[in-house]
């Protein structure tokens, strides 16, 4: 299997966000990708300057970072011909691989607008790098920038940065220095495509966590109370756990529980409701294995938010 490194870079509206198209917040004006074989050697790369049709005037924040010029957008391909060779240069057997998790969703936004249908798999399995990297060398939380990541390393700096190519070569000596094996099986999914049926939700085991993605729902609140959503079985057993906090609204969007489970000890949840571009809601869930500790900040989060909720209502009182 070969390794995609994907970089994109995006123009977006001059004149404001009044003026976005639904759906299509970012135009994506260049496309740059490095193959990497099974050794993270490269193999190939794929370098184009898109002229963009949606946004065809370049606004100047994006012009400033990456030295982009309405010139050069002007001598670009039509973003039609430049994804149909890129996905005919990915070849068959590949998974990409990314600095973030951003670049996927806006190449599917674009491929969508123009109607060009990609036979990306569902799941839509992917390596964040920026994730493997904190992984590897970091706390496995932060996510440094892409440049702060490469002098870390101690990388030489021979390209300029937020250039589609370039970065991706940035991304792929990067790659080239994790050790893989122990990051291998985490995967990120992406989430532009969501399941549409119950029996099509996505439910994966990382070892020490699970993550689940739910169907869609016409509104936040069914999404929100649905059954296998605030469900609570044990990842590691499938067994029912004790509820030792029950499920918790931190805001509108984020849930957080923790539970028992006889044979694997506590296990802390958090679920978050997101919504698609077509305005359908749908339930991120993660299922961590915890410490006392952990439980500890749980409960200190729910009496905080308890006594945010006794101050909101007072002040409406007033």
């Amino acid at each position: 299997m070969n390794y995609i490194v994907l970089d994109l870079e995006w123009n977006q509206s001059a004149k404001g966000k009044k003026y976005t198209l639904p759906g299509m917040p970012f135009e994506i004006i260049q496309m740059g990708a490095v193959k990497l074989d099974n050794k993270f050697d490269v193999i190939d790369e794929f370098d184009r300057l898109v002229c963009p049709q949606v946004y065809p005037v370049l606004h100047s924040v994006c012009g400033e970072v990456t030295g982009i010029t309405q010139e050069m957008l002007a001598d670009g391909e039509h973003f039609v011909d430049t994804a149909l060779d890129f996905l005919e240069w990915c070849g068959q057997d590949y998974i990409f691989c990314t600095w973030g998790s951003t670049d996927l969703v806006e190449l599917q936004r674009n491929l969508n607008h123009y109607a060009i249908e990609a036979e990306f798999p569902m799941p839509f399995l992917f390596y964040d790098v920026q994730k493997l990297y904190s992984l590897c060398f970091l706390n496995g939380k932060e996510r440094p920038a892409l440049q702060t990541a490469i002098e870390q390393r101690g990388i030489a700096e021979k390209e300029q940065y937020h250039m589609a190519l370039s970065d991706a070569r940035y991304t792929a000596q990067l790659m080239k220095l994790l050790d893989f094996e122990k990051v291998r099986a985490f995967y990120s999914i992406d989430t532009y495509r969501v399941p549409k049926r119950r029996k099509d939700e996505i439910c994966m085991n990382f070892g020490n966590y699970s993550k689940y993605i739910s169907r869609v729902f016409d509104t936040r609140e069914k999404a929100a109370n649905d059954r296998r959503v605030r469900s609570c079985n044990c990842f590691l057993c499938g067994k029912p756990m004790e509820r030792k906090i029950k499920w918790f609204a931190t805001n509108g969007k984020t849930y957080y529980g923790l539970f028992f489970c006889e044979e694997h000890g506590l296990i802390k949840g958090r679920f978050k409701i997101k919504h698609t571009d077509d305005e359908q809601y749908y339930a991120v869930k993660i299922l961590k294995r915890t410490d006392d500790a952990g439980a500890e900040k749980l409960h200190a989060r729910q009496l905080q938010e308890r006594e945010h909720r006794r101050q909101r209502r007072l002040n409406k009182q007033e």
